[in-house]
């Protein structure tokens, strides 16, 4: 007989209730999927995810048609079981508090007390299952005068300083205050709020007790303000908007070619002199003005202006050419279609296509954790809305085809009439 070698994943045989919507959260239980989880995704019936609606562009069905998912809603969540259920009704209510019971991590991202009068709050749902790990996210967190408000990544962006240190400076053509190109605070208080989830759950492990996580939107964009948080607390000095420049290091940002833009990142001053050398300046190097970093602070905006002159005489390939022969830090300023093409990315994987029942396929970008013992595993893409809710039901509740078809009736889950799969 053949062996069947069985590859186990990080987190077999944990069970994730997914309560919440739009990014961070399901950002954050895509991740928990990825690694092994059972994902069971909770959605209102006839509506979803709210991200559901968030297109163009959809995904194109077999018959070229589009679906109801849009890209923004695959993007987050692959890997999970959709149960269609309404919890503003009292038998909603009830089956969340049988599911909780069968579950080891709840997430949601309701306002604060938004759950509590269903008796989906953490000081309700801990009775039922005293091991729980309750991850609550939400704009401000459930405490401070804030706390009432929805939170949004954009003015998060903004409340928590980023925006202050991203864009052009003053004076500059566009020198205003710019946003991150994705949703940063919601992605990295999902990153946040995995980590938070892994400790917890070793907790319970080792002490039989689950908790309760309060993560923020707002916290988390000023946690991760990392280096620039520290020069103000350290130094005094209120960062500035720099463009694609660092704030200690010279020179290190976007550089202008003869056809585009290229980012060079010297990063200490060995790799100064080779890129003198590589530009044909040697003296820089040995100028007291641009001999140590130090120095080259004290003297950027001289310093920039000459080798932005200088470095718009050749194109960009050309110099990426030299300087990488040198081992001086550069890169192309790639758009999507060539990241996606780049060689280094192929070999690594990070394209992958997932199988869908109504597209044949689903393309995504992978996870970019490679497990040695216990390699990721991708289930299927992002499902369609309640496509799973008759299965988990009946697996986990053990709730036979009359029952369902009579909460069904009443509006109290929604069970999947779409594509069947195959």
């Amino acid at each position: 007989m053949p062996i069947v070698v069985v590859v186990m994943t990080p987190l077999d045989g944990v069970r994730v209730l997914d309560l919440s919507r739009i990014l961070a959260g399901p950002w954050a239980t895509q991740v928990l999927a990825d690694f092994g989880a059972e994902v069971i995704k909770i959605e209102r019936p006839q509506m979803g995810d709210d991200t559901r609606q968030w297109g163009p562009p959809w995904l194109e069905g077999g018959n070229g048609e589009a679906t109801e998912e849009s890209a923004y809603y695959l993007g987050a969540n692959r890997g999970k079981r959709s149960v269609a259920i309404d919890f503003t009704s009292e038998r909603g209510q009830a089956l969340i508090r049988q599911l909780c019971m069968r579950c080891d991590v709840l997430v949601e991202n309701y306002k604060v007390g938004g759950l509590a009068k269903y008796g989906l709050d953490y000081a309700s749902l801990r009775v039922l299952n005293p091991k729980l790990v309750y991850c609550s996210i939400t704009g401000f967190g459930q405490t401070g005068p804030y706390a009432p408000r929805a939170g949004y990544d954009a003015a998060i962006q903004a409340m928590g300083g980023l925006m202050s240190i991203t864009g052009e400076p003053d004076g500059k053509p566009g020198g205003v205050p710019q946003k991150v190109g994705v949703a940063v605070a919601d992605l990295m208080t999902g990153m946040y709020a995995v980590a938070a989830i892994l400790a917890a759950l070793r907790h319970a492990e080792r002490q039989g007790e689950g908790q309760h996580i309060d993560l923020a939107l707002f916290d988390t964009q000023v946690a991760w303000l990392a280096n620039q948080a520290m020069n103000y607390l350290v130094g005094g000095m209120l960062p500035k908007r720099q463009g694609t420049a660092h704030p200690n290091i010279v020179p290190y940002q976007v550089m202008p070619s003869a056809d585009g833009y290229f980012m060079l990142a010297v990063g200490n001053d060995g790799q100064f002199a080779r890129f003198c050398g590589v530009l044909g300046e040697p003296a820089l190097a040995t100028d007291p003005r641009y001999a140590t970093n130090a120095s080259r602070l004290a003297h950027r905006d001289e310093l920039v202006a000459y080798l932005e002159q200088r470095l718009a005489t050749r194109p960009s390939a050309a110099w990426l050419t030299a300087l990488e022969q040198a081992t001086v830090p550069c890169a192309p300023v790639n758009t999507l279609d060539q990241v996606f093409d780049d060689p280094q990315i192929k070999v690594r994987g990070m394209r992958i296509d997932l199988p869908h029942p109504v597209a044949g396929s689903v393309p995504g970008v992978a996870n970019p954790v490679h497990f040695s013992a216990t390699p990721v595993q991708y289930r299927h893409a992002a499902p369609e809305l309640g496509r799973h809710t008759q299965e988990v039901l009946h697996e986990l509740l053990d709730l036979d085809a009359t029952e369902l078809a009579e909460l069904d009736a009443a509006g109290v889950i929604a069970l999947y009439r779409g594509v069947a799969p195959g």
